[in-house]
């Protein structure tokens, strides 16, 4: 079988959504309601199934990756084993589907005993597949296993690289580290120098954490951006103003709002935003 663990993502999609509906549709056919619930539950059940073993073999073609992160290992495992476990339910499941086709073309009173079974392991089956999926939602969110890694893209890694050390450094400022916040925001700034966001962030980490405003203002100064970047010159004009407050200077935080303001003068919504800051600034020498 060809290696598909890159569509484990979008494999497992297919899964919850294919064996949720099928076992709902299942248990509406069971009230003799909406005749088209028990076929369409068979079907939906049988391809699920075939999804769900689909997903077990694209999981261990993309494990090695996610396992070779440090303390990863262990929830690779558990989630591998309640994948399985949904797979192994839902073939059971599918034989009770299959046996209650059967029994409904030779025409036995017996088929509903079947579809009433499966029904009852289908919803249990749920629960198995509720498992699996909370424990792959913990692999991702919880040990990255997954952004930068699919795909080996190194673009993707970088954003994986990012991502882990400006979340460090926000938990580092909430604890009052400000010193090592300031450092993980600047390695990813070095080692992203043309990217305007980490810059911004860079000039943002000097004002909260360095307490330099002036250093983030030459910083800002060496931004270049782009003249239909709308969004970005406000996010500079809007820093360059918290840089001239924290250094003392409301005067030319002032200006530089009113500034702002007489740029996107059309625009109401950042005049609205603007206006608050300069509120904000009323009364302050």
């Amino acid at each position: 079988m060809p290696n598909i663990g890159a569509f484990h993502p979008q494999i497992v999609h297919f899964v919850v959504a294919l064996l949720i509906v099928g076992v709902v549709f299942r248990l509406v056919s069971l009230t003799g309601r909406l005749k088209f619930t028990g076929p369409a539950a068979a079907t939906l059940i049988l391809l699920g199934t075939l999804a769900a073993w689909a997903a077990v073999h694209s999981g261990t073609q993309a494990h090695g990756a996610v396992e070779r992160i440090p303390t990863a290992r262990a929830a690779v495992q558990v989630h591998e084993e309640w994948g399985r476990r949904t797979a192994y339910t839902f073939l059971a499941v599918s034989a009770l589907e299959l046996l209650g086709l059967g029994l409904v073309m030779m025409g036995s009173r017996r088929a509903k005993l079947a579809f009433v079974a499966s029904a009852l392991v289908g919803v249990a089956g749920l629960g198995v597949l509720f498992e699996a999926g909370d424990h792959g939602g913990d692999l991702v969110y919880s040990y990255a296993g997954g952004p930068g890694l699919r795909t080996g893209n190194p673009d993707d890694v970088g954003r994986l690289y990012v991502a882990g050390l400006y979340e460090q450094a926000m938990q580092d400022r909430q604890a009052g580290k400000r010193a090592e916040a300031a450092e993980l925001i600047d390695m990813a700034a070095k080692r992203f120098p043309g990217d305007p966001d980490l810059q911004l962030a860079a000039a943002d980490s000097l004002i909260q954490d360095r307490k330099d405003p002036q250093a983030a203002l030459a910083r800002l100064d060496a931004l270049t951006v782009a003249a239909d970047d709308v969004r970005m010159k406000l996010r500079v004009g809007l820093l360059k103003a918290s840089a001239h407050q924290a250094a003392g200077d409301t005067g030319a935080a002032r200006a530089e709002l009113e500034s702002l303001k007489a740029q996107f003068a059309d625009n109401a919504l950042l005049v609205h935003s603007i206006d608050r800051r300069l509120e904000q600034l009323k009364g302050k020498p």
